[in-house]
């Protein structure tokens, strides 16, 4: 079931678009991270979700609630801060408890000193303590709880940050890069933390990322903006082996997914090297288009007499994979592939090698970036064949 939805959101600062007509939905208990380069939107589009800013035109719908129109403190969004926003003044045992009083407590009975002498005070200030007790020792920093944010390391701020969200139980869960603070390690121990948390909570939680790795680690969906532009939403594996825009495909993937523009002859057959594809025509007649390999699915070897030949530039050895940087003497363009150590030992600068590629590994995108779909000649014949 739909619990939080987005529809046609848009928002311009200045003039300029940075929302252009935003549009999906999270289910019940699903990570979606919100992916994409700096100024895409992301963030704007979180805050607009948690009602820190109000989008120029489109609804947000949480529980089936429409509530474009409700203040920020009455959506039940829950939100941690790449800052994590802390209260300085405060342990972490107060901040905690933040949401808690202003959700339970009035004004006046949120002063220490009155507050005491309102009947009932004692009670609901008990149960307050006692939530905060259970939530702390969940993440495990009932230590800190009377530590102020300037005693405790960065991941044990965002520990205390995630805490403060989690404890109002809310309906949406929003993270705007809360990694980005901690050193690398602490980052991958902390992705599955979040993880383990939000999977314990069972909302949707929106995790606005520029680290692909985090997206794919964590996320059940991945939404990759570009431009303000929603390009695609789709599982970690769909987004990655099969991109519906260019773009996508040069976003995720590490290295970057090779892509050299090259033409489609007018029976619809793209020859690059040794490749051959049978690929649809783009919708604007175009004989232009974009052939794209990830690095993973290319090959060099020592074969001089190659239909594609290219010189190996440089090598990157990062441990149990090397990263080879070849120029094609062809189109004097860069291709990139990732081989282990044993297959790149016989590879040096300078070196010409023959390029292989795996031909159903090898894409084709339209030069407006639209994927066009795409066969080896051989399977596209078998196929033909068999409905012949």
């Amino acid at each position: 079931m739909s619990i939080l939805s987005l529809r046609g959101i848009a928002k311009s600062f200045a003039g300029n678009a940075i929302l252009k007509g935003v549009s999906f939905e999270a289910e019940e208990g699903e990570f979606v991270a919100l992916v994409g380069p700096s100024g895409c939107g992301k963030s704007t589009l979180l805050r607009i979700v948690a009602g820190l800013d109000h989008a120029d035109r489109g609804e947000i719908v949480i529980g089936g609630r429409e509530v474009s129109p409700v203040a920020a403190a009455d959506r039940n969004v829950a939100m941690v801060f790449q800052s994590y926003a802390l209260y300085p003044h405060l342990t972490a045992g107060q901040n905690i408890a933040v949401p808690l009083a202003m959700r339970r407590l009035s004004a006046a009975e949120r002063f220490p000193f009155v507050g005491n002498l309102l009947p009932g005070q004692r009670r609901i200030r008990a149960d307050i303590q006692r939530q905060v007790r259970e939530m702390a020792s969940s993440l495990k920093i009932d230590h800190l709880l009377d530590r102020k944010p300037g005693q405790m390391s960065g991941g044990q701020r965002q520990r205390v940050a995630l805490a403060r969200a989690m404890v109002r139980r809310p309906s949406v869960f929003l993270m705007d890069e809360p990694l980005s603070n901690l050193d690398a390690n602490l980052r991958v121990h902390a992705r599955s933390e979040i993880v383990e948390l939000h999977r314990r909570a069972g909302v949707p939680t929106l995790y606005v990322t520029h680290d692909q790795s985090e997206a794919l680690s964590m996320a059940d969906r991945v939404a990759v903006m570009i431009g303000g532009t929603l390009l695609q939403l789709a599982s970690p594996r769909e987004i990655y082996d099969d991109p519906a825009h260019v773009e996508v495909a040069r976003f995720l993937g590490q290295p970057r997914i090779n892509v050299v523009e090259t033409r489609m002859d007018p029976s619809g057959i793209v020859r690059f090297g040794p490749l051959t594809l049978a690929g649809e025509k783009p919708a604007s007649g175009e004989a232009s288009v974009m052939l794209a390999v990830r690095p993973e699915f290319v090959r060099f070897s020592g074969n001089p007499d190659g239909i594609l030949m290219a010189r190996v530039e440089r090598t990157e050895f990062l441990g149990s994979e090397v990263i080879v940087h070849a120029r094609l003497g062809a189109i004097g363009e860069t291709i990139v592939a990732k081989i282990s150590p044993a297959e790149a030992s016989s590879l040096t600068t300078g070196m010409p090698v023959s390029v292989e590629i795996e031909p159903d590994r090898a894409m084709l995108f339209a030069a407006s970036g639209e994927r066009l779909r795409a066969k080896t000649v051989a399977a596209a014949a078998a196929l033909e064949k068999a409905h012949g």
